[in-house]
């Protein structure tokens, strides 16, 4: 277990916060496996924000209880509608409705993969009228392809982690999601391969609900520079040997 430091007493308000039920429930979405997933030998959830959210309780001193999801959309809707206290998301503005965001702590990368025989062969070459996008549904990268895509169509798998299948069995053009997701499905469906580079860069941050104040979101945001400048989420990713994710810069205001 990585240890949480400099980790002070929090008020009895500001428990009240974030564990208005005595116990601070964590949205665990295992649609990213940068962020989490179940290990191997227990079945349980494991990950950086897992770790992360075990030091919070810590340091609120309240029982944690992981409320586990398959699709980045069900963990939004869970904190925005206060089924849970505390959430692990790419920040996007149409989710910052209800959501208030910390600064990131991973940054991570988002890629379009092909088949082989696609004549794809860069990024900017996609979005045109005759390609169909599987994007996962309600995840960062349906949200922001909905904006940015002018041309492509979009077809939405029920999580990210079907992208690919749903890819195949569609007949579809290209597949977007987190590139290590990519990579892991390139290697166990033949005759794929992703484009060079990326299009997006996704700044994964804690949330809680906009309802729960300033004070409250102040002390996440403070919680998670705390854990960036410590090692505390560096360490994490490496304990759980994620590759090709980047602890995020320090913010300079939050």
């Amino acid at each position: 277990m990585l240890s949480v430091l400099g980790a002070a007493s929090a008020s009895a308000q500001m428990v009240q916060h974030f564990a208005p039920t005595g116990v601070l429930r964590a949205a665990i979405n295992l649609g990213n496996p940068i962020l989490a997933q179940k290990d191997a030998t227990t079945g349980l959830p494991v990950g950086v924000s897992v770790d992360l959210a075990t030091g919070l309780a810590q340091r609120l001193g309240v029982p944690l209880q992981l409320v586990v999801f398959d699709a980045a959309g069900k963990s939004v809707d869970a904190v925005s509608t206060e089924q849970a206290d505390i959430g692990f998301f790419a920040i996007d503005p149409l989710r910052g409705n209800a959501i208030a965001f910390t600064p990131p702590y991973v940054l991570i990368e988002g890629s379009y993969l092909v088949k082989q025989e696609s004549p794809l062969k860069h990024n900017d070459e996609v979005d045109q009228a005759k390609h169909t996008v599987v994007v996962g549904k309600g995840s960062a990268y349906d949200l922001y392809l909905s904006r940015e895509l002018k041309h492509a169509q979009l077809l939405r798998s029920p999580t990210s982690p079907t992208v690919v299948d749903f890819f195949v069995v569609n007949g579809a053009d290209v597949a977007a999601g987190v590139k290590q997701q990519l990579e892991a499905d390139a290697q166990r469906v033949p005759n794929l391969r992703l484009l060079p580079g990326r299009f997006m860069v996704i700044s994964q941050a804690m949330g809680l609900p906009k309802s729960r104040g300033d004070e409250a979101a102040k002390y996440l945001s403070q919680y998670v520079e705390e854990m960036k400048a410590s090692g505390f989420v560096a360490q994490a990713l490496k304990k759980h040997r994620i590759e090709g994710a980047a602890v995020a810069p320090a913010s300079l205001s939050f």
